[in-house]
């Protein structure tokens, strides 16, 4: 059955192997980006499968009109990729609140003003997946990362109970963690393999809430379990 994707950040890297990957099986893309011209370079121009559509996710009524300009074209909402994000690294004493800001209103706020405007069409159909791209970072976090990685962990917080919220209308999300391989579109291959892994998992009746992209995704998983239960068994001693 032929799905339609609603795909941020679609005009290059992982976005825009994500898109094409629909494409080519048949799916219908609505592909965002902050500027238009960015996906038509990258996409081609729009097509009875592709629309192409100018998106700022940090703006609210930029998110909406979007939404509603798809629903115009396709008629339904299948998938969201919420991949739209920006990185800032360094010591956070050498950052500034500007940064921060910058982190959170991408990577965690463009997130929520999607998720609003796309919801009450999946929970109207009854039948819809989201992606929310996260990262390794997400995870244990990092040195010369607190702002990109405060940003993810609370993005992942987000997607755990958002999909506790929308289970009972038959929707799903699930976290993609991309290992470091998958960084700014300068890995097509992996790119095009993880968009891959994603188009797989949208035909599954149960995805997973979390999606690790090969051994490098595993390995800060692995540290945060592992630290955990070291903590764990510091505090069952507690009286």
């Amino acid at each position: 059955m032929q799905k339609t994707w609603f795909i941020t950040g679609a005009s290059r890297g992982l976005g825009a192997q994500i898109a094409k990957t629909a494409i080519r099986a048949g799916d219908r893309v609505v592909a965002t980006a902050r500027r238009r011209e960015a996906v038509i370079e990258g996409l081609g121009p729009d097509s009875n499968q592709l629309l192409s559509v100018g998106l700022d996710v940090v703006d609210g009524g930029q998110a909406r009109a979007a939404v509603r300009t798809a629903l115009a074209r396709f008629g339904t909402i299948d998938v969201l990729v919420n991949n739209a994000r920006c990185g800032c690294l360094g010591f956070f004493e050498e950052n500034a609140i500007q940064d921060t800001q910058a982190q959170f209103t991408t990577n965690l706020f463009g997130v929520f003003n999607l998720t609003w405007a796309v919801l009450p069409t999946l929970r109207f159909a009854r039948t819809g997946r989201i992606f929310n791209i996260s990262s390794f970072g997400g995870v244990p976090g990092a040195e010369l990362g607190p702002l990109y990685s405060a940003g993810k962990f609370a993005l992942e917080c987000f997607s755990q109970c958002l999909s506790k919220e929308i289970a009972r209308f038959g929707l799903s999300v699930t976290i993609v963690e991309p290992g470091r391989e998958q960084r700014n579109g300068h890995h097509p291959v992996a790119d095009a393999r993880l968009a891959q892994a994603i188009a797989n998992l949208v035909d599954e009746a149960e995805p997973p809430t979390r999606f690790f992209a090969g051994s490098v995704g595993l390995d800060p998983e692995q540290v945060r379990l592992a630290d955990a239960q070291a903590e764990l068994a510091v505090g069952a001693g507690f009286p």
